[in-house]
């Protein structure tokens, strides 16, 4: 498979003006020098127990007041205009969690343009979502988010969140996106007797260096928005919390490390949707992230979750950073097909690349051995594969990338599965066969197996068996780590492992299934 020759890496931009981000926006490299290190012990033994202490105080301290305001309103009580008591419970809770934010850092906080009125804009679309930190204009505004049912259980934090009246997604009830959205647009269209609703479109945490896809849920009660952006200045980037990357814990500790944080809260004008906007959810979603990245500056990028989430399998073979598996799991899903589904059919597709042995196929071949007709789609996943641009692929190389998109977790599955495929008579393979069985299996146009193979041919015979190669990744289950990412990518470039299942951040994804635009016309990949 190929890389971009403008700028490494398969993040594809949407906009043809900006082109791609420089970098995966789902991983955090935070890389501190010895004086970071030094001021990070000095505040670890001085300031940080005592902001930690504080902003602890500030949470217990909020909890009563909310506890008592949140006890028993049924709707038509919230529907109603607040109470003299609840506007002074506001404000005390607004004050304190204001301390609660200046005890880590946020010293003082900037923001930029007119937040608009429930009448206005009901729903206000915030991004990017790079963090928890990301809920500080959630407690400066105490707007609804769509959360978890889940965590209304949470101790002291559950009370918080009951306060802010927010709509609940629960994973039990198999209606309860609809209902979210049913609920979304209820609130939407009560002329401002509901506070404002505020929405993290992206669905989870990104680096910020461009936008991703925006779930259309937010949009699909056709109403105004009022985009919102975000920044975090500040020189030493310990806010950011994506997959792969310093863990909730660490961020928090390295936050409240730094004598200052700084963030900028930026109220964009109010979106108006036209009516094809308005019966298009996921059209009126990519024009408020066009206009949001814009603002911000950077680009957008058509990768989800869902794209993504096979770099957090735990299988053998980690993904590295630059991977055109991401690139090309997308183009799967733009065809309308879903990954965990195709399992099934994995085998009838090695069984069809055997027969073709090494003849390689064109356009019109691969659209007759997928049963799909040929479209931008196809064309650009045909592009992935063709790397010498001579119109022309392996089928075998598709195979092998679709069980990795399948079956992520399953490294020895798709190996396997490989060495069906390229294995010779007497059932071996070359270094060159394992070269392309693996730079495949990755997602690179380059890696070197040298060392690998050796250790793998104990014998020397210059090939090596599907069972060599499983008795050694039995006794080397780091095979990767030791013999590939070291000499290939250098230490610490690809993927870590991270144990999130679900997508990271504030506010969880509501949209439904039926809302994904499964036809929509993709840029092909830069050559």
């Amino acid at each position: 498979m190929k890389l971009s020759s403008r700028g490494r890496g398969c993040c594809v931009a949407g906009s043809r003006e900006r082109g791609p981000p420089p970098r995966s926006p789902f991983v955090h490299q935070l890389r501190l020098s010895p004086l970071d290190k030094a001021k990070i012990a000095f505040m670890t033994l001085t300031l940080f127990p005592i902001r930690l202490f504080f902003a602890a105080f500030m949470m217990l301290l909020a909890w009563p007041f909310a506890f008592i305001a949140s006890m028993g309103p049924d709707e038509q009580v919230l529907e109603k205009p607040l109470s003299w008591w609840r506007k002074i419970v506001d404000i005390l809770l607004k004050a304190i969690m204001r301390m609660m934010w200046l005890a880590g850092g946020f010293h003082w906080i900037s923001v930029k343009g007119r937040r608009a009125l429930p009448g206005e804009a009901a729903i206000l679309t915030v991004a990017p979502h790079s963090s928890y930190f990301d809920a500080i204009p959630v407690t400066m505004t105490f707007a609804s988010i769509v959360m978890k049912a889940e965590s209304k259980d949470i101790p002291v934090w559950g009370t918080l969140i009951r306060y802010i009246r927010p709509v609940f997604v629960s994973r039990s009830d198999q209606d309860s996106r609809r209902k979210t959205v049913e609920e979304i647009k209820r609130r939407a269209q009560s002329d401002g007797k509901w506070p404002q609703i505020m929405i993290f479109p992206e669905g989870t945490c990104t680096n910020r260096s461009c936008l991703i896809t925006f779930k259309p849920g937010a949009f699909i009660p056709g109403v105004p928005v009022q985009p919102v952006v975000l920044r975090y200045p500040n020189k030493l980037d310990t806010i950011t919390w994506t997959w792969q990357g310093p863990g909730a814990l660490e961020i928090l500790w390295l936050t409240l490390c730094q004598f200052h944080n700084s963030i900028e809260i930026e109220f964009l004008p109010v979106y108006i949707p036209s009516e094809e906007e308005r019966k298009n959810p996921v059209l009126y979603a990519n024009n408020v992230r066009r206009v949001m990245a814009e603002a911000l500056g950077v680009s957008v990028t058509d990768y989800t979750f869902e794209d993504c989430q096979l770099a957090l399998a735990e299988g053998q073979l980690r993904l590295p950073s630059d991977t055109c598996l991401l690139e090309f799991a997308k183009l799967v899903r733009s065809l309308g097909l879903k990954p965990e589904t195709l399992e099934n059919d994995l085998d009838k597709y090695a069984a069809s690349a055997m027969k073709m042995k090494k003849e390689k196929i064109d356009l019109k071949e691969f659209s007759a051995y997928l049963e799909f007709p040929v479209s931008h789609t196809l064309e650009s996943m045909f592009a992935l594969f063709d790397e010498n641009e001579e119109g022309i692929i392996d089928i075998r190389e598709f195979v092998i990338a679709l069980s990795v998109v399948c079956k992520p977790s399953k490294t020895l599955e798709t190996i396997q599965l490989a060495f069906q495929m390229y294995q010779s008579e007497n059932g071996t393979i070359t270094e060159e066969d394992l070269a392309y069985i693996l730079k495949t299996a990755m997602g690179v146009s380059q890696i070197n197996v040298t060392h690998l193979f050796k250790a793998v041919d104990e014998e020397e015979k210059g090939k090596i068996t599907y069972d060599d190669f499983y008795r050694f990744a039995e006794l080397h289950p780091h095979f990767a780590e030791d013999y590939l990412y070291a000499d290939q990518m250098g230490a610490g470039s690809g993927l870590e492992t991270s144990s999130l299942s679900v997508p990271n951040g504030i506010c969880t994804d509501f949209s439904p299934d039926s809302t994904e635009d499964k036809n929509k016309p993709l840029q092909k990949k830069l050559n």
